[in-house]
């Protein structure tokens, strides 16, 4: 007599790269378990990024996290802290195979509360097709970017988005040499400030019309099915479009742009994957996410079905580069350069407020100064939500 069906529930976001490799490794991983069932839904990319995390442990046995709610993961204790379920040795193998900061990201208040699955930070994207027959190269600073950008409206246009705008912002200032929120009160120095913002809207002006509202998978869609965009200097990065027949039109990816220290600063993204403190087949979801995350997986199964690895032995694979026609192994140097963002508990709360700011400041409804007051108040704010007054000291 065969005993009760167990089923897991996941949640990723809605994108090949997010759920095509765990609908592809929860049906090789059930092949080995028959009496379990692992289903995996996906919400939008905007969701993704803005969601509650209370609400899908309550709803979840596993989910596809975004780093900067870590905070309030460890106040609300909804998920499980991983180092308590894992070895030692078992997570020391993972840190030291992640990609940049990716394993830490998900590290707070003294614990481990998602698994690294997936890594991405802002990268440059470009047609080298394009870019040839009109007689450019790939830039490589950021005033060749601006010149480029003068070329044609659109030629170049980077993913702006109100998320991602202010993800361009934080990238700029990183890049530009004085990281967001290093400053004891206040997260932006001005002078820095000014000078990432002045070039975000030289980029806004040349971009594409709707480029306000695109987010990376916009981009990239663009990029492959159309010629209207050669270059994009700032978007997380996707290895699909790169693969050979994934759309019509073949992607290529490079480093960010310098502005004279090197590729440094870009905004980490990517996704870590957590256990909900609710979930009853512990023991199941447990293995899963342990093979799931492991090198093995991540290098052959999850790449080859169309994920994007956290570990870096999957990065610096010669088959997962010759599927993504390189692409690894051309980013890795800016993700292990990347800038993690805060995750104190009041983050969230700052990350969604200010990118109506920088928004706004793209459409010319705030002027520069005013925009990094406004966001100097929010931060303040946020602080005082959080009762912290040194959250970076958390952000270890």
């Amino acid at each position: 007599m065969q005993g009760k069906p167990k089923t897991l529930r996941g949640i990723t976001w809605k994108h090949d790269r997010g759920l095509a490799p765990l609908l592809a490794t929860a049906k090789h991983f059930c092949g080995q378990h028959p009496d379990l069932t692992i289903e995996w839904e996906a919400r939008s990319l905007q969701e993704f990024g803005e969601g509650t995390v209370q609400v899908l442990a309550d709803n979840y046995d596993l989910v596809i996290i975004d780093h900067p709610y870590m905070g309030q993961v460890a106040e609300e204790k909804c998920f499980l802290p991983l180092d308590e379920h894992f070895t030692p040795v078992q997570l020391r193998d993972l840190e030291r195979d992640s990609v940049g900061p990716s394993y830490r990201s998900y590290y707070f208040a003294g614990q481990q509360w998602a698994l690294p699955v997936d890594a991405a930070a802002q990268v440059a994207g470009y047609r080298a097709d394009l870019l040839e027959v009109n007689g450019f190269k790939v830039p490589q600073t950021w005033e060749e970017v601006l010149d480029l950008a003068k070329f044609r409206r659109g030629f170049v246009s980077p993913a702006l988005s109100p998320l991602d705008s202010l993800m361009c912002f934080f990238t700029l200032c990183s890049n530009l040499g004085e990281p967001p929120f290093t400053l004891t009160d206040k997260p932006f120095a001005n002078e820095i400030g000014e000078q990432a913002l002045e070039r975000l809207r030289v980029l806004a002006e040349n971009s594409f019309e709707g480029a306000l509202s695109a987010n990376p998978i916009a981009i990239w869609e663009r990029m492959s099915s159309s010629n209207d965009i050669a270059y994009c200097p700032l978007a997380f990065g996707y290895s699909n479009y790169a693969r050979n027949g994934y759309r019509s039109k073949l992607v290529s990816f490079a480093p960010i742009p310098s502005s004279g220290r090197g590729s440094v600063g870009a905004t980490l993204g990517g996704a870590g994957v957590s256990i909900s403190a609710s979930c009853r087949l512990r023991d199941l979801a447990l293995e899963y996410v342990s093979w799931l995350t492991g090198k093995e997986c991540q290098r052959t199964l999850y790449v080859e079905s169309g994920g994007q690895p956290a570990s870096r032995a999957a990065w610096r694979d010669a088959h997962a580069n010759e599927l993504a026609n390189g692409y690894f192994a051309a980013t890795l140097p800016v993700l292990e350069n990347a800038w993690l963002r805060p995750r104190f508990s009041g983050f969230e709360y700052f990350q969604v407020k200010a990118l109506t700011l920088v928004s706004q400041f793209l459409r010319a409804d705030l002027s520069c100064r005013k925009t990094l007051n406004q966001l100097d108040e929010l931060y303040r704010t946020a602080l005082v939500n959080n009762k912290e007054t040194r959250p970076n000291t958390l952000s270890t």
